[in-house]
């Protein structure tokens, strides 16, 4: 009997024995689980901090390898040669003004009327002038071809190479939208070739009496294209004698067929959609060396006057100080200032029926570098 109960008693020693051993194993896990997990954070928040870091050190390589490729435009002649910036009564941010009367050639207001400049697509009246004169059918078919100053710095043309429109449809592109591809194609098919076009050209600029002006190309986007605003008044103040180069010039907006779809177009010059202008014939321009132009025929308090801007400093900068010229007009006294006259214009384009050219309200589209 007592042998029994002190094997009993032993059992139970032994059991709570275990049972202690095992507690206490458990315990000591517990207290090392918690002395090693602040060191297992404190490790993963380095490693996290590490990545992060090597994240931001990329973006920001990233980042200076963009700033490298930003190249900032190149400055214009008229910059170049200290005319940006010259103080006039006006305060305008064009370098080179000019505003005539169209019917007596008196000069209303002149600022560095004789710089000799880039003119960029202004060319275009030019181009198209001569085209007028060779009498070519407007509706005969002509297939549009890559230009020889096709880069995507200086072009923004929407009309793809082999498009097959018309001369009325090309010339329309060329005046209202800037379309250095339409005016590239129309020159390209002028009796005798592109040498014949530029030699008609400058011909032409010679009749006019327009002394100071040469012409290589007949987009504008060779910088080689120049002229004065004085020549440049001249020349507006022929095209406006031609109906084909008011209507294109002045359209507000236009579609064409390209290929199986429709192509909108906007004009270049917001001012022909303002009711506040009365414009009979316009052409914008825009190259890095000519900065912005304009120039205009237009009806203002109560005369009808050629504008002429020239290396305007941004983007709406023309069309501030063509506001400025209309405010400082309407406001100026009836009696005239002693006139300082141009010579003539001569040699007007003649009248020609053009291909009409379907419009459409609402068109929004825009082509050409130089929009306003």
């Amino acid at each position: 009997m007592r042998s029994s109960v002190a094997m009993e008693t032993a059992n139970r020693g032994m059991s709570l024995g275990i049972r202690f051993g095992i507690w206490a194993a458990g315990m000591a896990a517990f207290v090392c689980c918690l002395i090693a997990t602040p060191a297992a954070a404190a490790t993963e928040g380095q490693a996290r901090s590490a990545v992060n870091s090597s994240s931001a050190k990329a973006a920001a390589a990233v980042k200076s390898r963009r700033k490298v490729r930003v190249v900032p435009d190149r400055p214009s002649l008229a910059q170049k040669q200290g005319l940006r910036g010259a103080d006039d009564a006006l305060d305008l941010k064009s370098s080179v003004a000019l505003v005539m009367d169209q019917d007596t050639d008196e000069v209303l207001f002149s600022k560095n009327a004789e710089a000799v400049l880039p003119i960029a697509s202004i060319t275009k009246l030019m181009t198209a002038m001569v085209v007028l004169d060779a009498e070519q059918p407007m509706d005969e078919t002509i297939k549009v071809e890559k230009v020889v100053l096709d880069t995507p710095r200086n072009n923004s043309s929407r009309l793809r190479v082999g498009t097959e429109l018309s001369r009325g449809e090309l010339m329309h592109l060329a005046l209202m939208a800037s379309e250095n591809r339409a005016a590239f194609a129309i020159g390209a098919a002028y009796p005798g070739g592109m040498q014949a076009m530029v030699e008609a050209m400058n011909r032409k600029a010679r009749e006019l009496g327009m002394s100071d002006s040469h012409f290589v190309e007949p987009t504008g986007l060779s910088s080689d294209n120049r002229s004065s605003a004085h020549d440049l008044a001249l020349l507006v103040k022929a095209a406006y004698q031609n109906p084909v180069l008011r209507e294109y010039s002045t359209a507000t907006d236009a579609s064409v067929s390209v290929g199986r779809r429709k192509v909108q177009f906007r004009n270049t010059n917001s001012l022909v959609r303002s009711p506040l202008w009365d414009i009979g014939l316009q052409k914008t321009g825009y190259i890095s060396e000519a900065g912005r132009c304009v120039v205009m025929q237009t009806q203002l308090a109560g005369r009808k006057l050629i504008m002429v801007l020239l290396d305007s400093a941004g983007r709406y900068s023309r069309v501030a100080d063509a506001e400025r010229i209309r405010r400082w007009l309407d406001a100026r006294p009836a009696s005239p200032i002693a006139p300082a006259a141009l010579p003539p214009a001569a040699s007007l384009s003649p009248k020609l029926e053009s291909a009409p050219v379907p419009e459409r309200e609402g068109d929004l589209g825009r082509s050409g570098s130089d929009t306003f």
